[in-house]
């Protein structure tokens, strides 16, 4: 039984609009890191929907979950990327708060 693309979408929204406001509300680099996943899942879950149920007259939806996987490296190197950051602010600045790691410089 195949979940309806509605469904699929509705379900995207709601990880989309979670990440949204993880992203506006956290404090914390590690939560926002954590709520940037949450959206690029959402995006990744968007185009594996559509790649599920393709336009009229189309020959195959393949082409989303080869994006799909494409975008699942790309939040991995994201991921590594973002902690590397974390972590040397942690050094540096004894803190992962946001407002107290405006200024970057030594």
């Amino acid at each position: 039984m195949a979940i309806p693309l509605d469904g699929l979408l509705s379900l995207s929204g709601a990880l989309f609009a979670l990440g949204l406001f993880g992203v506006l509300t956290r404090r914390n680099f590690i939560l926002i890191l954590i709520s940037v996943e949450v959206i690029a899942n959402a995006a990744i879950l968007n185009f594996i929907a559509f790649s599920f149920y393709p336009p009229s007259g189309a020959v195959s939806g393949i082409s989303g979950q080869s994006i799909a996987v494409i975008l699942i490296g790309l939040a991995a190197t994201e991921v590594a990327v973002g902690l590397a950051i974390v972590l040397a602010l942690n050094r540096l600045r004894g803190t992962l708060n946001v407002a107290e790691a405006i200024q970057l410089k030594l």
